[in-house]
């Protein structure tokens, strides 16, 4: 017959395939499709096949007794196929129906594609967790590493190990300050010419009642001879020399112009050498006239004022002792007859090489210095003793109890030496500048005889 194969079927075939197809022909959400909305649609769908689902595993089914195998198969096949295509993704594999020839991929019910994503814990879940876990693990990495940073440059942290240094940095200046300049020592001694001490020694024998002491050095060569250089002598008027050389520090220093006017005051009137103290009251004469005055013709007034204009003797006796002089020391103004200001020998030949060096001033200064000593009035201690073509730059001093000559000798050869002669005497004893005499010319006589050996950075 021309009809389907259902028409043809047995009868009990067909009462049960009609009774389970009903619902598909005639579907009960078909009308409410039409009146409400989709979403509604889809959720009240949603519900009445979760209700299904629930009845269907029922033991009893929906009436409390159990259903035909072939029912049951048949109705969870359909509704599952029909309804719940698309609320589930998981496919499951195909079952067959014995209404049906052919096979369908049935998806899910809704409550075991819920209990399997329950059982399984969704990737996109962990996701928060897994990047809370590496926020906290980089925090805590970040957080150890400022804390080390900021224990070492932290300053508290540091107090144990500076407190013990900053005290020994603030002790080593005060340690170098309590010397405020090393002292200095122009002299470069190479040995002492032993025939020329003795011949000296032997002049000293035949002046009983003199004690002579003597510095000479060969600047070219540093020969020299000490007959007791060390001792303390009264400086007379060779207190001078210390007090110009710190004139003409301070004027390379700007302290004092050469051109500047000093005044002639009662308390600094010098009475013996000089003819300042004739001046009236208040007669002004330039810086540098009256260092000139102090040394050419050995002003004592001309040297009272320039100590106060340098400060006075405190700081001019400080001043001494920074450049190495040990002994030389002013304690009263000129003329000073009782002899309380004091140097020696080997103090004047110091401070001699000093000024030769150029170390205590300019060059220039130095050599406008050593022009003024040139032109000293009194030459009859070391300059008699002087061969002839020799010139002395010198500084003489001369009181009742000593008298002495310091300065520097250019010989025709071109030598250089320092020489420096003091003998302490009895009042105004004449036989001391004849003993002086008598040393320079000693002196010179055995520097004429050495070789002249002149080293290249030699001072001249």
């Amino acid at each position: 017959m021309p009809d389907s194969d259902d028409k043809t079927s047995s009868a009990p075939r067909v009462s049960r395939g009609r009774s389970q197809r009903r619902p598909q022909s005639q579907p009960r959400s078909q009308e409410p499709d039409r009146i409400l909305p989709s979403s509604e649609r889809l959720q009240q769908q949603n519900t009445s096949e979760s209700l299904m689902a629930l009845r269907s595993k029922l033991p009893g089914g929906s009436n409390g007794k159990y259903p035909s195998e072939g029912s049951q198969k048949l109705q969870t096949t359909t509704s599952a196929n029909n309804r719940w295509r698309s609320s589930s993704t998981t496919p499951i594999s195909p079952t067959k129906s014995k209404g049906t020839a052919s096979s369908t991929r049935v998806p899910l019910p809704p409550e075991r594609v819920m209990l399997r994503t329950a059982n399984k814990p969704a990737r996109g879940s962990m996701a928060p967790l897994i990047s809370g876990l590496r926020l906290l693990i980089f925090g805590i990495g970040i957080g150890a590493i400022a804390g080390t940073l900021l224990s070492v440059l932290d300053p508290t942290t540091r107090i144990p190990s500076t407190s013990t240094t900053v005290p020994q940095q603030k002790i080593q200046p005060k340690t170098a300050a309590t010397v405020v300049l090393p002292p200095q020592s122009g002299l470069k001694l190479s040995q002492e010419v032993k025939p020329l001490k003795t011949i000296l020694q032997q002049l000293a024998a035949k002046n009983a009642g003199l004690l002579p002491g003597v510095f000479f050095v060969d600047l070219d060569t540093g020969a020299y001879v000490d007959l007791n250089g060390a001792s303390t002598f009264a400086a007379a008027s060779m207190i001078k020399f210390p007090i110009v050389v710190a004139f003409f520090q301070d004027v390379d220093a700007g302290k004092i112009r050469l051109n500047e006017m000093l005044s002639v005051e009662p308390k600094l009137i010098g009475e013996g050498s000089g003819d300042m103290q004739y001046q009236p009251v208040g007669t002004k004469f330039t810086a540098l006239e009256t260092a000139t005055k102090m040394i050419t013709i050995s002003d004592n007034t001309a040297t009272n004022m320039l100590i106060a204009r340098m400060g006075g003797a405190t700081a001019l006796n400080q001043r001494f002792r920074n450049w190495g002089l040990t002994a030389t020391q002013i304690r009263n103004l000129l003329p000073d007859l009782s002899g309380t200001n004091t140097t020696s020998p080997r103090d004047l030949a110091n401070l001699t090489a000093l000024v030769n060096q150029g170390d205590l001033m300019s060059l220039r200064s130095r050599d406008r210095l050593l022009d003024i000593m040139r032109r000293t009035t009194i030459n009859t201690l070391l300059p008699p003793g002087l061969g002839p073509g020799a010139t002395i730059a010198h500084k003489t001093g001369d009181i009742g109890t000593l008298v002495g000559d310091v300065g520097i000798v250019d010989m025709p050869t071109g030598k250089r030496y320092i020489a420096v002669t003091m003998v302490k005497r009895p009042h105004n004893d004449s036989r001391a500048q004849e003993l002086i005499r008598q040393i320079s010319h000693a002196v010179y006589e055995q520097f004429s005889q050495a070789p002249v050996v002149v080293p290249p950075n030699a001072s001249r």
